[in-house]
């Protein structure tokens, strides 16, 4: 009989990087002079827009969009003794170009948007396809609270509660087929809606609908989240709801937002990064730092806490994000290269 699984790293609720520092860090980055990775790759359409550090004003606090409380059955098993990130950091800044290129479009231009008709499909090669609407997103799984530190690709980080549940629970109800080996991702293509696809490819050559994809052991493995909520309420529309993918051992990237679809399939998929730029953005993504991406090193991070962005907020970066319960999912494959 399988052991039970025991997460490597334990978060506490407290040590969550507080919501306001979350969302305003652009703001931190601004009076410490950083210069966002944005900018610097500017000319650069694989690095143009994906990062979170551009200098951009957070926005204002009241365009937040109403959420709703939600009730989870079991406690965070995931728990850390490290700072948490504000809360209004993680739901008023955001890179989210669907609702535009700018760092506080996201929150501006998502406060309309409508998600009571959102169907999510299941497919592909598997026994039982199924479509799950909208209320069956939060009821049909039992949900729990985990805390996950949240690495992005231009060496910042946070620690982020996020409410959800596994995603092998729904891939497990779909039954996959024994040809299934990769899990394709692919968000909402709404231009009404999303104001940023209304130009097919925009912030530097993305092609809409944005996707993303796993191996299907990365997918079953137990750290691998669907989230519905955060803080202990729904997702706001700039973190991708009413439901997104957590990911906690890959840079950010992969946490694919707002999922209309998930298709298994035996090819790995296309991924919105790695076919915009191969060379800066790859398939795995796993947080690693030992390998630097081709412009920046990946050997420590700026942790943003309720202090800001400070010189002694500088940590080194761990292999997996510090997961690494996940390592035996690479037994074999060579990881000094940039996956």
């Amino acid at each position: 009989m399988a052991k039970p699984f025991k997460p490597s790293v334990h978060l506490k609720d407290n040590d969550v990087t507080d919501e306001s520092v979350y969302v305003n860090r652009r703001t931190l980055l601004k009076s410490l002079g950083f210069v966002g990775a944005s900018t610097l790759l500017a000319k650069s359409a694989g690095a143009a827009g994906w990062f979170w550090e551009d200098d951009v004003d957070a926005p204002k606090s009241e365009l937040k969009p109403q959420l709703k409380p939600l009730k989870f059955t079991q406690p965070s098993q995931f728990q850390i003794n490290e700072t948490r990130t504000p809360e209004d950091k993680v739901t008023t800044y955001n890179n989210f170009y669907e609702f535009g290129t700018g760092k506080d479009d996201p929150a501006k231009n998502a406060t309309e948007f409508q998600t009571n008709s959102w169907t999510l499909k299941v497919d592909g090669l598997v026994k039982k396809p199924f479509v799950l609407d909208y209320e069956s997103l939060t009821s049909r799984f039992p949900l729990e609270e985990r805390i996950y530190r949240l690495r992005c690709v231009e060496a910042w980080s946070m620690v982020v509660p996020w409410i959800g549940f596994e995603l092998a629970a729904l891939i497990k109800q779909a039954e996959p087929l024994m040809s299934a080996k990769y899990v394709a991702f692919e968000t909402l293509y709404d231009p009404e809606q999303m104001p940023g696809q209304r130009s097919r490819f925009v912030g530097g050559g993305i092609e809409y609908p944005y996707v993303e994809g796993l191996r299907l052991d990365e997918a079953m493995h137990p750290l691998t989240l669907m989230s519905v909520g955060l803080y202990g309420k729904t997702l706001p529309a700039q973190n991708g709801a009413p439901i997104r993918l957590v990911v906690p051992w890959k840079y950010g990237f992969k946490s694919i937002k707002s999922i209309v679809r998930i298709r298994l399939t035996d090819k790995q998929p296309p991924t919105t990064w790695n076919r915009l730029a191969s060379n800066e953005y790859g398939f795995y993504a796993n947080v690693n730092p030992q390998v630097a991406h081709p412009r920046w090193s990946q050997a420590s991070e700026r942790r943003i806490t309720t202090g800001g962005l400070l010189a002694r907020n500088r940590i080194d970066t761990q292999m997996f994000n510090g997961y690494q319960e996940v390592a035996p999912l690479y037994s074999g494959m060579d990881l000094s290269r940039y996956y």
